[in-house]
């Protein structure tokens, strides 16, 4: 994967991180996932670089979680939530950016300092 900013623009957080990257000189790709969604190798791949399980990328707050009847002890595996992300890109955690190897999430936005 790529260096870039997984951002959805009507997200204040996102936006807040896409300007914090910006006022540091870090200009990235930006990648609209709504718009381009990730395939499961994508969300495979990031969520290595993460350091995380597919479950904790998923908004589990967001209504589509409780629309699709989805819990987060459904005994979902990895690949399944995988899964869940790239038919779902709505309940993906954001904004995401990747920068030199390595990935962190701008929530808050201070976040993707780390990464600089």
């Amino acid at each position: 994967m790529k260096d870039c900013i997984l951002h959805n623009p009507r997200c204040s957080k996102s936006r807040e991180t896409l300007q914090l990257l910006q006022a540091r000189g870090v200009e990235l790709p930006v990648v609209e996932y709504l718009q381009q969604p990730l395939a499961k190798a994508e969300l495979r791949e990031l969520c290595q670089r993460l350091g995380v399980k597919p479950l904790d990328i998923v908004r589990t707050k967001e209504e589509l979680f409780a629309e699709l009847g989805l819990a987060r002890d459904n005994g979902y595996s990895d690949e399944q939530w995988l899964d869940v992300l790239a038919s779902h890109p709505k309940l993906m955690e954001r904004p995401i950016v990747v920068y030199r190897g390595r990935a962190a999430i701008g929530r808050p936005p201070e976040n993707v300092l780390q990464l600089l």
